[in-house]
């Protein structure tokens, strides 16, 4: 009996070294690499008692913080270049996968976890979030772990009359918002906020540090809306910053059913994608309680804009494209561009500039469980198929779902879709992001909500784009189709079938930049661009790539 214990014992001990060795191995191969022993301080491992904040802090998608959730053996904070460069160089040593984090807003959590239940290693760029504004020249440099609030916070701070085109969330990853296009108030006017980069620096699979020249012009290409975690790991951006006025203006006209809703929202889509560049339609649908009686459930449709200009000028416009809404001087507010960001996304009313700098802000789409979809419509929905639509939110779980309508148009129609890894530019009347969230107490549950989110993508197939129908990739769905969890020739099919969804003809391009510059798919994750692996027959290569 005991000789029999104690062979147990010793395999016990044995398969928890075992486990343990691919950390101690990584740690010793960092200590070794990095220039100075203080990155030990950086990393932080399932044995330190700050592990589990660390890695919770950006984390936005509650959805993978749970117990099952697969988590990393270490979490890498960089101060500098040479830590990001021992880590991807001692990952690369001893066959560790990277995830690179900015702001934790992947909205399938991929930036911090890993679907496949392979070990990892996240690389968390909160300690690089520098911002340096040029205002004579226009130009920022940002790091890549700023936020998105950070960002409008010194740029505001620095000039009241310049801007950037990057999305209206405060907690969004300068990083990851910019690798998947980003847009915002400003995009109608300016474009993406990756069509405004005019340079940047990349950590890439060899460990070079690139700018935009000696990277070469398929890579900038690329990185400027082919998605994050696929090229390299880009510490810090160079952007072309945009004239604001001093003063913009907003408005929030709200409408239930029994105050004509579906026929306003009809007639929106038909009208929004011809509005001046200078302004920022949006709808949001939710269910609320009907004003006449509280006990009865209604839908509301919210229709938010942002106007570069003054009331005065709004009104007449507003008056002449939309008169149907019936929008009056009292239901608008001037304020700084900055804080129409913050108005766009919480509807706070001029509130501190601090507030864009608060990480921690809880939306439908940050700090809180939560599934989300997306969409491009390029013809007018009936209004017999919203009816059928609303009925879908007096469902229990639609209690806190919610669609958001964004009109295009305007510079988006003028930049043709292979100019950047971002396709979807003119034919679009507007884009839908779907989401619906929960409460911890009902994640056990969790299955029932997104069961409901994926029967309202299947209603709304006939009524969106088709051939493909298109996706967002900065509103990741993994629904839509995974890579292999290893290399293989089927890798470039598998990932043809979401991939042509986010970049349609684009993805072709994406993936001759990435069998180049990391032909053997160390960036890689459930949905990152795959290469064409050197197994395949030159006539093989050519085939696939002009199908």
């Amino acid at each position: 009996m005991f000789p029999f214990l104690f062979v147990v014992l010793l395999s016990l001990s044995w398969r928890t070294n075992a486990s343990a060795l691919p950390v101690q191995e990584f740690l010793h191969c960092l200590s070794l690499r990095s220039q100075n022993s203080s990155i030990a301080k950086l990393v932080y491992t399932q044995n330190n008692s700050s592990y589990s904040s660390v890695l919770k802090s950006a984390a936005q998608n509650f959805r993978f913080t749970t117990p099952s959730t697969p988590t990393p053996l270490a979490i890498v904070t960089p101060l500098h270049a040479s830590h990001i460069q021992a880590a991807v160089y001692c990952c690369r040593k001893h066959g560790l996968q990277v995830r690179t984090r900015s702001g934790g807003h992947d909205f399938e959590g991929l930036s911090y976890t890993s679907a496949y239940k392979v070990p990892f290693v996240v690389i968390d760029l909160v300690n690089l979030r520098s911002v340096r504004v040029n205002v004579e020249k226009a130009t920022a440099w940002v790091e890549s772990g700023a936020t998105v609030g950070e960002l409008y916070d010194e740029i505001a701070r620095k000039s009241k009359t310049l801007g950037f085109p990057a999305g209206i969330c405060p907690t969004l990853g300068v990083g990851g918002h910019l690798s998947g296009g980003g847009y915002g108030l400003l995009f109608r006017k300016y474009g993406l906020g990756a069509d405004n980069v005019i340079d940047a620096r990349l950590i890439d699979v060899k460990g070079r540090v690139l700018d935009k020249k000696s990277m070469g012009e398929d890579l900038f290409w690329a990185i400027r809306g082919g998605g994050g975690g696929t090229f390299g790991i880009v510490l810090a951006w160079k952007l072309k910053l945009v004239a604001v006025p001093a003063n913009v203006t907003v408005f929030t006209v709200r409408k239930t059913l029994e105050q004509n809703a579906t026929k306003l929202v009809h007639r929106w889509q038909s009208i929004a994608h011809k509005f001046p560049k200078e302004m920022y339609p949006s709808i949001a649908i939710a269910r609320v309680n009907s004003s006449e009686d509280e006990e009865k459930m209604t839908i509301q449709a919210s229709f938010t804009s942002m106007f570069l200009g003054s009331i005065e000028e709004l009104i007449p416009l507003m008056e002449e494209k939309f008169p149907e809404l019936g929008l009056v001087k009292e239901d608008c507010l001037e304020m700084s561009w900055a804080e129409s960001n913050l108005y766009s996304f919480l509807y706070i009313l001029r509130s501190p500039s601090e507030t864009l700098l608060n990480r921690n802000q809880k939306s439908s789409i940050s700090k809180t469980f939560f599934k989300a979809k997306s969409d491009f419509v390029k013809h007018p929905i009936p209004e017999s198929a919203f009816e059928g639509l609303w009925s879908k939110f007096y469902e229990d779980e639609a209690k806190s779902a919610s669609m958001l309508f964004v009109g295009f148009g305007g510079k988006m129609d003028e930049i043709l879709e292979t100019e950047y890894p971002y396709p979807h530019r003119a034919g679009n009347l507007y884009t839908i992001l779907y989401t619906v969230d929960w409460e911890e107490k009902e994640n056990i549950n969790s299955e029932k909500f997104m069961s409901w989110m994926r029967r309202v993508y299947n209603y709304m197939t006939p009524y969106v784009s088709k051939s493909p129908r298109e996706a967002y990739i900065n509103y990741r769905d993994l629904d839509i189709g995974t890579n292999k969890i290893n290399n293989s020739k089927r890798s470039y099919a598998k990932a043809r079938v979401w991939g042509v969804k986010y970049f349609k003809n684009n993805f072709n391009r994406l993936v001759k930049v990435k069998t180049i510059v990391d032909p053997q798919n160390f960036f890689r994750h459930e949905q990152s661009i795959p290469p064409l692996l050197l197994l395949w027959k030159r006539s093989d290569l050519k085939n696939h790539l002009s199908s």
